[in-house]
This record gives C-alpha cells, sequence and structure tokens, in this order.
C-alpha cells in the first residue's frame, strides 16, 4: 500500500470526533498497566542462575519505561474488532497481551541493537544510560537477540498456561488461559515477522545506514520510514485485528490504513521533536539526526511543514476509523492513540 496524503473521503467531522478525555485517560493508564504486568511475567522473571546477566540486560531494556504505544495499538485494535463477552472474545483478549507484549519486546530489541556503536551508537535511551553502556557491547547484543525470540516464542502459546496479567484481574496466577486457536497465532508470527524482517524494520533501518550524509527526496524518505518505524506500528494494529479470526476484509484495510498513516505521523513527528525538544525531556540524546547528517522530515521540509503533514496524517489515520465499519465507541482507543502520536513532547 502507497500511503497517500490526499484529502480523505470521509468528512471532517466524522473523522475528528474527540474522544472523551477522561475515558481515554482511564482507558491508558489501566492498559498501561496490563502491558508493564505482562512483560514482568514474561521476562524470565526466575532465571536461572548461569543466565542471570543476560536476563538482567534483557529487563533493563523492556521494563519500566517507554511509551507503550506499539503494544496500546494491539489492545486498542482488539477491543475496536471484538466484544469482550463471551468464549472468543477471552481467547482474543489473550491473543491480545500476547501480542502486546511480543511487539513490545521487538521494539525494544531494535533500540538495543539500534544504540550500538556500529549503529547510531547513542548512550541515552528512555532517560537512562543505553544497555551496551551498562552491560557492555556483547551482552546487549545478546539482549537484543534473546528478547528476539521471546517475542516468537510469546505467540505459540501452550495449552493450560497461566494468564500473563491474572494477579491483576482478580484471577488466581495458575488459571488456565482461554487458548488461542492456532490460525491467530500463526498469523501474528506472521505479521510480526514481516514488520520487523527485510520488509519492515531491518530494511529501513538498512536504507538509513545507506543514506547517512546523502540527501533524500521526501518519497524516499517516506518509503524508508515506511519500513523502519512504521511498518511495527502498522504491524501492531493489524496483529490486535487478527486477535479474532474473520474480521472483515473491508474492516481489516482500513485499520492497515489508520496504522500505515499513524506509523508515519510518529516518525514526522519523532523528527520534529529531535530538532526542538532537549534531551532531558526526550529522554535520549536531542539533535542526533542532525549531529549525525541524517535527512529528516525536518531538514527536507523545515518544521512547520512538517508539523502541517503530521497533521495531515493523523486526519488520514482517523478518516480511515470513520470508513472501517466499526461502531464510534468501539475505536475510541485508537482516536485517542492517534491524538497522542500527534501532541506527545517525547
Amino acid at each position: 500500500m502507497t500511503l497517500s496524503v490526499a484529502t480523505p473521503n470521509a468528512p471532517l467531522d466524522a473523522a475528528f470526533v474527540q474522544p472523551d478525555e477522561a475515558e481515554f485517560s482511564t482507558w491508558l493508564g489501566e492498559h498501561l498497566q496490563r502491558i508493564e504486568a505482562a512483560l514482568e511475567r514474561f521476562v524470565v522473571p526466575q532465571a536461572p542462575a548461569d543466565l542471570q546477566g543476560l536476563v538482567q540486560a534483557m529487563q533493563y531494556a523492556v521494563l519500566g519505561g517507554g511509551k507503550r504505544l506499539r503494544g496500546l495499538l494491539v489492545l486498542a485494535a482488539q477491543q475496536a474488532v471484538v466484544s469482550e463477552a463471551g468464549p472468543l472474545g477471552a481467547s482474543a483478549q489473550e491473543a491480545a497481551i500476547r501480542a502486546a507484549s511480543a511487539v513490545e519486546l521487538i521494539h525494544a530489541y531494535s533500540l538495543v541493537h539500534d544504540d550500538m556503536p556500529c549503529m547510531d551508537n547513542d548512550v541515552l535511551r528512555r532517560g537512562k544510560p543505553t544497555v551496551h553502556v551498562q552491560f557492555g557491547e556483547a551482552r546487549a547484543l545478546l539482549a537484543g537477540d534473546a528478547m528476539q525470540a521471546l517475542a516468537f516464542e510469546l505467540l505459540t502459546q501452550e495449552q493450560g498456561s497461566a494468564l500473563p496479567d491474572s494477579d491483576h484481574a482478580g484471577v488466581p496466577a495458575d488459571t488456565a488461559a482461554p487458548v488461542v486457536p492456532p490460525i491467530v497465532q500463526a498469523r501474528l508470527c506472521r505479521l510480526l515477522a514481516q514488520a520487523s524482517g527485510p520488509a519492515g524494520m531491518a530494511g529501513g533501518q538498512a536504507i538509513d545506514l545507506d543514506h547517512v550524509g546523502k540527501s533524500m527526496t521526501q518519497q524516499q524518505l517516506q518509503r524508508m520510514h515506511e519500513l523502519k518505524t512504521g511498518a511495527l506500528l502498522k504491524g501492531s494494529v493489524l496483529m490486535g485485528a487478527y486477535c479474532l479470526p474473520g474480521v472483515a476484509p473491508h474492516t481489516i484495510a482500513a485499520l492497515a490504513e489508520y496504522g500505515q498513516a499513524l506509523g508515519l505521523a510518529f516518525q514526522v513527528v519523532d523528527d520534529i521533536l529531535d530538532a526542538t525538544a532537549d534531551s532531558a525531556t526526550l529522554g535520549k540524546t536531542a539533535g542526533k539526526d542532525e549531529a549525525d547528517n541524517k535527512p529528516t522530515y525536518v531538514s527536507t521540509m523545515g518544521v512547520e511543514a512538517a508539523r502541517q503533514f503530521a497533521r495531515q496524517l493523523q486526519q488520514q489515520a482517523c478518516a480511515a476509523l470513520a470508513n472501517s465499519g466499526l461502531p464510534h465507541e468501539r475505536c475510541m482507543a485508537l482516536h485517542g492513540l492517534a491524538n497522542l502520536v500527534i501532541n506527545r513532547s517525547y
């Protein structure tokens, strides 16, 4: 799919119905806790003594920080396509919390590798020293590899496994989780592999490295970021939608358009913040793109034009939801996350 920023077909009043701020804030807080609890349960909480060093590096990389946008998109999309009632709803929720944890692990591994001296050579991430600074390059490399493998392990559920966040839902920790259908497990694995592999995040990173110090057209820049950043964000939305078999194709297509527009908007805002915010606010080194002579939306378009482009992309994402056939109230969290991406300060 090639993303266009032409005026969406849906009218603006349909696309821009704002979610209730208090309702979204409550949803956000609850689902951030769900993701954190699941990651704490999944990321090897009782590692053998001889693996403690590796596991500590993994936990340092993924726990206790981050926006969790990718995991939140999984949960929001799952809730948009299926009711929470009934056995299928329970299975979809189990699939979604596993998928949310998996995309966060993939994202964390990518940051660990991206920060290493052979890549961006950064020393600050999420307000603390990067993993290779804290644990050494070799252990950081292995921690990233291990998180990538663990992500796919989580998506292939064993029957009777415990609920990842059961202690936080009033359910005994040894309660068997609903079984995720094998077809759903397979689709989730494929989506995550596509979003993070050569046709996604890794491919975009390769293009990025090949263009350090070189100019890029806006079209080239857009393609790079649709792969490097956008693919995993779009993939997160689709993973949420595929937590239940049988979602209508036109709904999947609309959610894909939402995810693609939102993924690119996230990168545009990231480029703006890198150029305009400070390191303390960002939790990572500010101004690094310019210092490394990397092409960005700010260097290509300027700050104000980049801001306008981000708003256009938000408009397209919201219009896609309006065209999805899903009830607006079920898309509340997706609308709220689109606003969060555009208005974020870090």
